[in-house]
């Protein structure tokens, strides 16, 4: 019955994506039949409501910080911090350099903040409105952005995601940092080339004199515009926590915006709300964006999300799922099958972070060795979130830039990342088995 259900589930998300419809279509459907079936197993109609209470109250600590981003992206817009980057480092980047400068300075910042959702609103933007204004592809910088901010995101010692894992399997947190750097040397390094291709086929001719003359137009072109940006890389680097980073960074930018954009301070809680939409068209398309409305279809998303996992919990839906996985396991590979639960679990969950819950939960008893099922985890369900369309790991990083879903399939990082290991793996896995029948 809950494969089924599951399959039945997924065929309407999948339903709903292609047909243009919204996706909490698919997911109040999803809510009905999880919840149908735990009064089905005989649970009372209060028990599920508390099952969905504890699922999202596990994921208040992530509310919290979309809005914090949604805020932030709105306030480094309006006091000048993306427009001082953007018309200083494009007389320094060329066209066909864009792609692979974005994904270099995505994976640094990513690391030393350990957000991708944080990455995304800082350098992502910033990356994303040079390669704009340079008439570079979308399609390409989107993904190369994608790829980056999810670099850090699943090795940075301050990454949340990095600590669930350790969390979850009981290992040191530093070790499977450095197993990460070992298991994906490669992927990094086709990533880059194929990354240093890509921008050959480039044709833009730079930034023009008109873009950058908006710009000094509208904006005041100060080194001071930087102190938010600074802000969030000086309190990442002394680890300070992730929401109280951007926190400051956002008062300083409001001051910034204040005293040297010469915003009236009256203006601040709608920037603060509905974000920065400046008067000029030309300048809005470029710098527009950000606020806490940009936030609110994400979050939707994220409370219906994070009541399914209460719900998982609270009925026992997954046991007869996880009998199955091991029967699969010893088919193929641990890895594979892990990797094959990742991809559902993200498509069902619709978060990275109850991905990788799911995927522990379910996968846990095919590896003896804890620290390589860490490895594991990383290498798939931490990754594999962001390839889900109508996930917030892959939206939430798209949408604060601006970027369309199909910069999915350019985000090269994320596929070779599993592939490469899925490949490693599958072949010392039938060296094993042929050891064992010889």
């Amino acid at each position: 019955m809950e494969p089924l259900l599951l399959l039945a589930f997924a065929a309407i998300l999948i339903t709903c994506v292609l047909s243009g419809h919204s996706m909490f279509i698919a997911l109040f459907a999803g809510w009905v039949m999880f919840f149908g079936y735990g009064l089905h197993k005989g649970k009372s109609v209060k028990q599920m409501l508390l099952y969905c209470k504890n699922g999202i109250a596990v994921v208040r600590t992530v509310l919290i910080t979309f809005m914090l981003i949604g805020m932030l992206t709105a306030v480094w817009r309006s006091c000048g911090a993306i427009a001082y980057i953007v018309y200083e480092a494009s007389a320094l980047c060329s066209p066909q350099s864009m792609i692979i400068v974005t994904f270099l300075l995505c994976c640094l910042v990513s690391f030393l903040i350990g957000t991708a959702f944080g990455s995304a609103a800082t350098i992502g933007v910033i990356c994303i409105t040079m390669a704009n204004s340079m008439g570079v592809p979308i399609l390409y910088t989107g993904g190369a952005m994608l790829a980056g901010v999810y670099f850090g995101d699943r090795c940075s010692p301050v990454s949340t995601s990095c600590l669930l894992v350790s969390t979850l399997t009981h290992t040191d947190q530093l070790d499977n940092i450095k197993r990460m750097f070992k298991t994906a040397a490669i992927p990094f390094i086709l990533t880059c080339i194929i990354y240093l291709v890509l921008g050959t086929q480039v044709h833009a001719s730079g930034v023009s004199n008109e873009a950058r003359t908006l710009l000094a137009q509208n904006y005041v072109m100060s080194p001071v515009t930087m102190l938010p940006v600074i802000a969030v890389l000086i309190f990442a680097l002394c680890r300070v926590n992730v929401k109280l980073t951007l926190a400051i960074s956002t008062a300083i930018g409001i001051l910034v915006t204040v005293f040297v954009q010469g915003f009236s301070v009256s203006v601040i809680p709608q920037l603060l709300f509905s974000g920065f939409h400046p008067a000029n068209a030309d300048l809005a398309q470029i710098m527009g964006g950000g606020g806490l409305i940009s936030m609110f279809n994400v979050i939707g998303i994220v409370c219906i999300s994070s009541s399914f996992s209460g719900m998982f919990d609270g009925t026992g839906f997954l046991d007869n799922i996880q009998h199955l996985i091991i029967q699969l396991s010893e088919k193929i590979s641990p890895f594979a099958a892990i990797l094959l639960v990742s991809l559902f679990a993200g498509t069902i969950a619709c978060n990275q972070s109850l991905a990788i819950m799911l995927t522990s939960q379910i996968c846990g008893p095919l590896e003896d060795d804890e620290s390589q099922f860490a490895s594991d985890l990383e290498n798939t369900a931490v990754v594999t979130a962001p390839m889900i369309p109508w996930s917030i790991a892959d939206a939430v990083p798209l949408v604060t830039v601006g970027a369309p879903s199909l910069c999915i399939l350019t985000a090269v990082y994320l596929f070779l990342v599993p592939a490469c290991n899925l490949l490693a793996q599958n072949l010392s896995f039938s060296k094993v088995k042929l050891w064992i029948h010889a």
